[in-house]
């Protein structure tokens, strides 16, 4: 109920229609033929896949969402499959993994699965034909209809280009299908890839165009990020859309101006987002991703500018100095419908130096199981918990059922040194308590300080978690008031605390897709003895490791 109004009509139109769709009458309405070939430019995937996950597909070996099948029977939905598996094999975003591939076995295993959906999948059903699913599909389809078609027979290429115009027709008349967010714009890119190649595709296009202009106004903010305030989802979006530009200039139309505009405010976001070491900030749901693919989407975005220091609409900070980088998430959670991605990690930091990550958030789990309703969790996060509770409460799969509403932040700069004083009121509803955060980084970006307090309502227990990368050595001194870190370059490291007593802790990291690595996590567990609920902090570059 959370939802604006116009998504929750959109939701339920949708749903009241799906007994027309189930209908066995409903395929008069499709197309029954396609008049002619597709465009004679059709525009190819412009991403590289993995050719090691490709020869697995063609083992028989679907690794995807977070799970890994062998032999799947039926392919769609067998026995034991998660949601985020059944979602990822329809998608057909693997198709790129098998062109990496190459060869003829590739080519036929690509054949014959794509022909095998057709077989199975002519008839509407709510998975294979939910729109964000069929959109991905199309794409895919699409950019690869050379690699499908080239060595096919005609009759192959006939059911394939009738399954995509009878996609596209029923995904024209059914969007925006209560979607939002990423998965509307990737049913819409569907939609609009079709309307490029596709015979008297001309009405998808238009509709395809309207809507996606509608949805980049409102989905990419002012300072250029995206809503969802996922970096992953940012940098796959932004990787849409320069697929889109190049599928429009194949085709010889003008690339529509919403969409330049969009990938020309989001390539420095992206960058804002980047580590030392080239991958993305673990913030709401984001793994590190391939810093090679990084670099290649920003230059085929033209993404040359240095990125920004804040992204204040998006709710991020930015605190560089010398080798010392800090990203800080300092805004609210993504408005209700944007919230999919959402983790309770507000005013959460990760710090990295040069290209050696030191404190981290614990990443995200490819599929929605346990692992991935613990990362979402407050106490995966760097930043304080009270009483073990998180900042923001969930539903059970999906976006957020309470978290913090006023989020506020105060950047100030002075001959180099940075101070950011940030609360936040997740705490409010629970205990009537509020955050405050303090962080100031020196010019040297040798000296990090941080204080945290608490205010408001019966004093609670709470801690302060620091989350370690799996490659940093860590051990307890002076009598729990130290922590000497040393990183994987050489580096050392010393943490102190007032207010609280330091203790390690084990912990998980999640920052590489499909990947889970112990690590270490400072722990500092505030005094209640104390006047106030506050613990002072610091991080310092030590010149000789003790």
């Amino acid at each position: 109920m959370r939802l604006p109004r116009e998504l929750q009509m959109q939701r339920l139109w949708y749903s009241l229609r799906q007994p027309l769709f189930k209908s066995r009458f409903y395929r008069l309405w499709l197309p029954s033929r396609v008049a002619g070939a597709p465009g004679p430019a059709i525009s190819s995937d412009i991403w590289p896949g993995n050719a090691e996950r490709g020869s697995e597909i063609i083992q028989g070996t679907f690794a995807m969402g977070g799970q890994t099948v062998r032999d799947p029977g039926p392919v769609w939905d067998p026995v034991g499959a998660t949601d985020p598996w059944r979602e990822a094999v329809q998608s057909f975003d693997w198709l790129r993994d098998l062109r990496a591939v190459s060869g003829e076995s590739a080519r036929r295993a690509a054949r014959e699965l794509v022909g095998r959906w057709i077989a199975d999948n002519s008839r509407w059903s709510p998975l294979a034909w939910r729109p964000d699913i069929l959109g991905r599909r199309l794409t895919a389809w699409i950019l690869h209809y050379e690699f499908l078609g080239a060595a096919g027979d005609a009759l192959f290429r006939g059911r394939l280009l009738l399954s995509i115009a009878q996609q596209a027709s029923h995904l024209a008349r059914v969007l925006p299908a209560g979607l939002s967010g990423s998965d509307l714009l990737y049913a819409i890119a569907g939609l609009t890839h079709a309307g490029l190649v596709m015979p008297r595709g001309g009405p998808w296009l238009r509709r395809g165009v309207i809507l996606l202009s509608h949805e980049l106004a409102r989905q990419v903010l002012g300072d250029g990020g995206h809503c969802e305030r996922s970096p992953s989802v940012h940098f796959d979006i932004l990787r849409l859309l320069v697929g889109l530009r190049v599928g429009f200039g194949t085709a010889n139309h003008s690339v529509p101006e919403p969409i330049s505009e969009s990938i020309a405010r989001m390539a420095p976001l992206l960058r804002f987002f980047e580590h030392g070491d080239g991958g993305l900030a673990l913030f709401n749901d984001s793994n590190e991703e391939e810093d090679w693919l990084i670099d290649m989407v920003l230059a085929r975005a033209d993404g040359k500018g240095l990125s920004p220091k804040e992204a204040p609409v998006s709710g991020f900070q930015r605190l560089g100095a010398g080798r010392t980088l800090l990203l800080v998430d300092a805004g609210a959670p993504p408005l209700p419908g944007f919230d999919r991605h959402a983790h309770a990690g507000t005013l959460s930091f990760e710090m990295s130096v040069g290209r050696d990550r030191m404190i981290v958030n614990c990443g995200a789990h490819e599929g929605r199981g346990e692992w991935w309703t613990a990362q979402r969790a407050t106490a995966a996060h760097s930043t304080l918990v009270v009483n073990d509770t998180n900042a923001c409460v969930f539903a059970a799969d999906t976006g957020l059922v309470r978290g913090p509403v006023n989020v506020i932040c105060r950047r100030d700069e002075s001959d180099g040194n940075v101070w950011l004083e940030m609360s936040h009121d997740g705490y409010a509803a629970p205990y009537g308590m509020i955050h405050h955060r303090r962080l100031y980084l020196t010019a040297g970006g040798d000296d990090l300080r941080g204080e945290d307090r608490i205010d408001g309502g019966t004093p609670q227990p709470f801690v302060l978690r620091f989350h370690l990368h799996p490659d940093v050595n860590v051990s307890v001194a002076q009598n729990a008031q130290a922590a000497i870190l040393k990183l994987p370059g050489g580096g050392w490291w010393r943490m102190r605390a007032k207010g609280g007593t330091i203790s390690l802790a084990d912990s998980i990291y999640m920052g590489k897709r499909g990947e889970a690595r112990r690590s270490q996590q400072i722990v500092v567990t505030a005094d209640l003895s104390a006047k106030d609920s506050t613990i002072r902090w610091a991080i310092t570059r030590e010149d000789v490791g003790k």
